[in-house]
Order: C-alpha cells, then structure tokens, then sequence
C-alpha cells in the first residue's frame, strides 16, 4: 500500500496543487466580487420574466464574476474539454485513496509500533 501510496502522490500531487490553488483564489475573487456594486441592466422592450422563473441581470463580462466564472472552470478542468474534467474526476479520486490509504499506514505503523512495545503514543518524535 505504501508504494501506491507514494507513486500516486508524484503523479497526482501537482494536479491536487493545482486544484486547491484555484480553489482557493476562486473563493478570494467570489469575495471581491460580493463587495463590488453590480450594475443593473435595463429588460428588453416587451420583456417579461415567466413567474416559473427567476430572471436576473447578465454580469458584467469584464468584471469580478467573470473571473469567478475562469477560476471555476480552471478548477473543475472544464478550460481544458472533457480531458481537463476527467483529470479532475481522476484527482479527486485519488484524493479519496489518499485519504484511506494515509489511515492504513498510519494505523499499520501505529500497530507495529505497539507490537515491538515501543513508546506509546499517537505521533512520532
């Protein structure tokens, strides 16, 4: 399990990296953009929204939600075609394995830890 373990954390770690960087600054811009005022553009002559729906303004695609939009995209790999989305799907399996392969070894050495009567304890020095 360990060799898996390493061998998919090379191959995926950069693609992981990736992922939590524009994770993160899509949450940064989305603040920006709830703190800037949204112009509110007039409705179509004639235009009335059916009351099934809700109709709101078309964003501004030069402003703040439009970098939310490009940050989202970069992060879920939808920039990059049906190849980018299923990079990210693989990532995000194998950050599921991480997560259950990192318990495993960590309670197997925890167990052999405990069988050569070692000093007990959660972590190592």
């Amino acid at each position: 399990m360990r060799k898996w373990h390493r061998w998919l954390s090379v191959i995926f770690g950069v693609i992981l990296l990736w992922i939590a960087v524009t994770g993160v600054m899509s949450q940064f811009a989305a603040i920006v953009a709830d703190r800037e005022p949204q112009p509110v553009a007039a409705a179509p002559a004639g235009f009335v929204c059916p009351e099934s729906m809700i109709c709101r303004p078309k964003p501004d695609p030069n402003g703040a939600r439009a970098w939310v939009s490009f940050l989202r995209h970069l992060h879920g790999g939808e920039e990059f075609g049906p190849t980018g989305v299923g990079i990210s799907i693989a990532a995000g399996l194998a950050l599921v394995f991480f997560s259950f392969s990192g318990l495993w070894l960590y309670i197997s050495m925890l167990r052999g830890r405990k069988a050569r009567a070692q000093k007990p304890g959660w972590f190592w020095n």
